[in-house]
């Protein structure tokens, strides 16, 4: 148990160190900060223009939002890139748990998303029309623990794909601005056509956005709770889906010989 501990905490963030791709403090600053910064002011003011939903619909949206591009972007590198860097090899021949080594590269993951969508929350705090009841940070805390760690499920997804796939890297383009579409970031999910409500439904961050909406009015958390469920419950989903395809593709690159082959 022990060593599946140390693989889970500190593999976990050996790897997340190696693989995320963020070589100097500034590259991480103007990239996981300053997006997100300028996202968020972009849709508010847009919303304003267009006479849109008020300024805390688009804070709230876009701060839980950015947490995809940990989410997202991150957890695909973290896996995808073991392939891309020619360690997938010799990680695969040790005995290590292959749940504590797969689920490890999660929690920093999740860490920094938290830390990108606590910035956007900070964002509609000084620079726009958004305040926030301090009874209400303990629950909207909550809110968006889950909704990061569901969306991080999905780049577990995606980072499995990269063990076989080409590109892995434009599919997780794609899904995180689609997402921006789908999951009444700045548009009400209702007012999409039902296709499009329909995967917007489906997938991580629409039903967290939601409830995030509702504790910044000042819902308790309890009257959130089914939605939290419905987040969790689609995060499991894909996070399971992603193990499976992880330990299936690991099977089939040892039985092919094609660990790091194109």
């Amino acid at each position: 148990m022990s060593a599946a501990v140390r693989v889970f905490f500190v593999g976990g963030l050996f790897s997340y160190r190696a693989l995320f791709n963020w070589i100097s403090p500034v590259m991480y600053v103007t990239t996981m900060l300053g997006s997100p910064l300028f996202q968020i002011l972009f849709f508010t003011f847009l919303g304003r223009q267009n006479g849109g939903e008020g300024d805390a619909f688009y804070v709230v949206g876009n701060g839980v939002q950015v947490s995809a591009m940990a989410g997202i972007y991150g957890m695909t590198m973290t896996i995808a890139n073991e392939r891309q860097f020619g360690t997938l090899s010799p990680l695969l021949a040790t005995p290590a748990n292959r749940l504590a080594l797969f689920l490890g590269r999660a929690l920093p993951v999740i860490v920094n998303g938290l830390v990108v969508s606590a910035f956007g929350f900070l964002v509609g705090l000084t620079l726009l029309d958004f305040s926030l009841a301090l009874a209400d940070v303990p629950a909207l805390v909550t809110v968006v623990v889950v909704t990061v760690a569901s969306c991080t499920a999905l780049g577990m997804l995606l980072g499995s794909i990269g063990l076989r796939a080409r590109d892995v890297f434009f599919v997780s383009n794609l899904v995180y601005f689609l997402m921006l579409l789908v999951c009444g970031v700045n548009i009400p999910v209702d007012d999409l056509p039902g296709w499009l409500e329909a995967i917007g439904r489906s997938v991580p961050l629409t039903h967290g956005i939601e409830a995030a909406r509702e504790v910044a009015g000042g819902a308790a958390l309890a009257d959130v709770s089914g939605l939290l469920w419905r987040e969790l419950a689609i995060g499991g989903v894909y996070a399971s889906l992603a193990f499976v395809l992880f330990r299936f593709f690991e099977v089939e690159s040892r039985r092919r010989a094609s660990l790091e082959t194109y």
